[in-house]
């Protein structure tokens, strides 16, 4: 996802073209006279056979750079299987009629895999130093403190050497600071002069504050662990953390506390203080919830039985119910 009034400079570089003679082309010509048009009037508009043909079309054109959406249905109809995944059989409707003229619509259900209106992308800017200007801006905001990891995760065009010479301009500027924020990960660290000032809020402390916890997406940036951070090792067991989708890592004052695998069968334990397990899993019941995550059932830990452990008791007190396969906190409908 690209921010609107950024994505000329954000978006990459279009790696595929288009066959003159193509319906995608056909559909790019018909999209360039502006503004957003439902697959059903790109059909007649590009003279193509069908509206599936379009579809395909269309997210040919995603893939490349070409076209969005300004709706999430055909996204949530890919992942859920694409448009022939979930066909339902629908009853007719009912022919009613007022003096003669038939009041049915003969229009078709449109399916939601076609949802929404689709669009040109905005033309690419061709500056380089401009767009490796505003890359640079925008991992400060996203990052707080931008290190070598996170510039690796994001997969920026140049590496890490091309930002760490636009962030060592920002900071000729003014508009950033460079030094030693975060242990074990070197000095060339760049984050803005407000996120340092913070920092030291933190840092000068006499007591901790309070335990908090935060529930995200293994692969949702905010996560450091598997990109600016490694993840922490545990003795004995040979399963391993990573940034996989549908999993998720319960962050406790900012150290990794859990990591569960899609469905939460197998969880990853990195912590044996009771009061950090509770508030993990106080807030992993608390997201599930607000956000109707799917069932997490939690069977194993570490490798091991779930039953006896002190995660199984902060489990429980969060609302997870046991069963004989495990605790399962169930989908909120």
């Amino acid at each position: 996802m690209h921010p609107v009034d950024l994505a000329p400079f954000t978006l990459p570089e279009r790696e595929a073209e288009i066959a003159p003679d193509s319906l995608e082309s056909r559909i790019l010509i018909a999209l360039d006279v502006g503004g957003a048009y439902f697959a059903s009037q790109l059909k007649e508009m590009a003279a193509a056979e069908n509206e599936q043909s379009v579809l395909e079309a269309l997210w040919s054109l995603t893939w490349s750079g070409y076209v969005t959406n300004d709706t999430f249905a055909p996204i949530r109809s890919l992942l859920a299987g694409g448009s022939q995944a979930h066909k339902v059989k629908r009853r007719a409707p009912r022919a009613r009629t007022y003096r003669g003229m038939s009041l049915t619509g003969s229009a078709a259900p449109r399916p939601t895999s076609i949802g929404g209106r689709w669009s040109m992308l905005p033309a690419l800017e061709t500056d380089a130093a401009r767009r490796a200007t505003v890359t640079a801006g925008l991992l400060l905001d996203r990052y707080g403190v931008v290190t070598r990891g996170a510039v690796q995760a994001e997969g920026v065009p140049g590496g890490f050497a091309q930002a760490y010479r636009v962030l060592a301009g920002f900071e000729e500027a003014g508009h950033c600071r460079r030094g030693y924020v975060i242990e074990k990960l070197g000095a060339a660290q760049f984050a803005a002069s407000g996120t340092v000032d913070r920092l030291r809020t933190y840092a000068g402390l006499a007591d901790p504050p309070p335990r908090h916890a935060v529930t995200l997406a293994a692969t949702d940036p905010a996560n450091p662990y598997g990109a600016a951070l490694g993840w922490p090792k545990l003795d004995g067991v040979s399963h391993r953390p990573g940034r996989k989708a549908g999993g998720l890592v319960v962050l406790v004052d900012g150290a990794l506390v859990l990591s569960l695998e899609r469905g939460g069968r197998t969880v990853l334990s990195f912590s044996d203080d009771e009061e950090v397990l509770r508030a993990a899993a106080a807030d992993l019941a608390a997201t599930a919830r607000t956000r109707r995550l799917d069932t997490l059932t939690v069977e194993k830990i570490n490798g091991e039985g779930v039953y006896g452990t002190p995660l199984a008791v902060a489990l429980q007190e969060a609302g997870f119910v046991a069963t004989p396969r495990g605790f399962t906190l169930r989908k909120v409908v």
